[in-house]
């Protein structure tokens, strides 16, 4: 093969999707509960947006940001009123969004004319791969090989306030923190924990800045994640699940924040074409107009009862956590099998899913997902649990 080898690719080649279920080249049906790692929000081949986006390009595929785009405009316009904040720069992805994010921060305090430089972020957290972004991220594995990493970040324990609250000195720009982590193990920021971070960060001048590159457009069952802790953050960044499918990242921030940014300070050559704005408009639009992130609520919490169900029956699955139609089940690590001896099993049993680490069992069907596709995706877990256990 001519790709680099940096994915440890599954022995499968998908070829097909409708809806919860794709297709590989020897044409199996496989129910998919990966969703693109969150990013097939509307499932597969959704009519409305395959329309959107042939009908955008045979009008436009892309335009320079040296000129306006009414597309980009409609979306800046539509997620500020959703998040309550005042702008937006549009990118390729949840890294680039993040990477603007630190970037926005240390320009917001370098106006002010202050040194405050450092951003502190969770531990077991994951912020994407340019070399900013593994440095912010709390899981030194990523790391390995890149050094010299830029300094200016360090990382404190998930819902420890007291110890970020000794954490946060002088030099504090900013806390990142995922409303709920996903890539490091479904593990959720308690409502009164980003309560007092946001608290903590209005007493100090501080900014919060939350990544919900994976929680974010509905995957919680509210439109942010962060709507559940009745906060709102001064930065967010979204990715994944915008776009349908369609590459597209976003970095929200509030007037006086977005300020900082101006002419060359900042840029993306594709971010925020009429293309992947389109698709992010249609995304929008079929999670309103199909009422999805009730659909996510309910059958979010019909998946959250079956895995409770099958704890009961298969003492392996030590725990059941997330939100919405962002599932995990942590393993009891005492009995030897681990994610991806269930990740095989449920393959081959026609049931796709992914970890959240060597021992969590991640969940991430589209939002769109019905209860009959729940149902017998749980009925696929219990026989690849039953096997594995036998």
């Amino acid at each position: 093969m001519s790709v680099m080898p940096t994915y440890a690719r599954y022995p499968l080649t998908l070829v097909s999707g409708k809806g919860s279920r794709v297709c590989d080249d020897a044409g199996r049906e496989y129910l998919d509960f990966i969703s693109g790692i969150a990013v097939n929000t509307l499932g597969h081949a959704n009519p409305q947006l395959a329309e959107a986006i042939c009908r955008q390009a045979g009008s436009m595929l892309h335009c320079s940001n040296l000129f306006h785009i009414p597309q980009q405009q409609q979306l800046a316009a539509r997620l500020t009123a959703l998040a309550g904040l005042g702008r937006a720069f549009f990118c390729n992805s949840g890294a680039e969004a993040n990477e603007g994010a630190i970037k926005i921060a240390r320009k917001y305090f370098y106006d002010k004319g202050s040194k405050r430089r450092t951003v502190i972020t969770a531990t077991q957290s994951f912020h994407g791969r340019l070399i900013s972004t593994l440095t912010a991220t709390g899981q030194d594995k990523v790391k390995i090989g890149f050094d010299p990493l830029p300094p200016g970040f360090v990382h404190v324990p998930l819902n420890d306030i007291a110890t970020l609250k000794s954490t946060v000195n002088e030099h504090t720009a900013a806390i990142m923190l995922e409303p709920l982590q996903g890539e490091g193990g479904v593990n959720i920021a308690n409502a009164g924990y980003l309560q007092a971070v946001r608290a903590l960060c209005d007493e100090h001048g501080i900014l919060l800045m939350l990544d919900e590159i994976q929680t974010g457009i509905g995957r919680c069952g509210t439109m942010f994640a962060f709507e559940q802790a009745g906060i709102r953050p001064d930065i967010l960044t979204l990715a994944k699940g915008l776009g349908g499918g369609v590459p597209i990242g976003a970095m929200l921030a509030s007037e006086s924040v977005a300020a900082s940014f101006g002419p060359g300070t900042h840029g993306s050559t594709f971010g925020g074409n009429p293309l992947s704005c389109t698709a992010a408009l249609t995304v929008l639009d079929v999670i309103e107009q199909q009422d999805m992130l009730d659909n996510c609520r309910q059958r979010g919490a019909q998946l959250k009862q079956g895995l409770a169900a099958l704890q009961a029956e298969f003492p392996i699955i030590r725990e059941v956590r997330g939100a919405g139609l962002l599932v995990g089940a942590a393993l009891d690590e005492a009995c030897g099998i681990t994610a991806a001896d269930i990740i095989t099993a449920c393959r081959e049993g026609g049931l796709l899913i992914l970890p959240a680490g060597p021992h969590v069992l991640r969940l991430l069907p589209p939002l769109n997902v019905t209860a009959a596709d729940i149902d017998e995706a749980l009925a696929k877990l219990a026989a690849a649990l039953k096997g594995v256990s036998a």
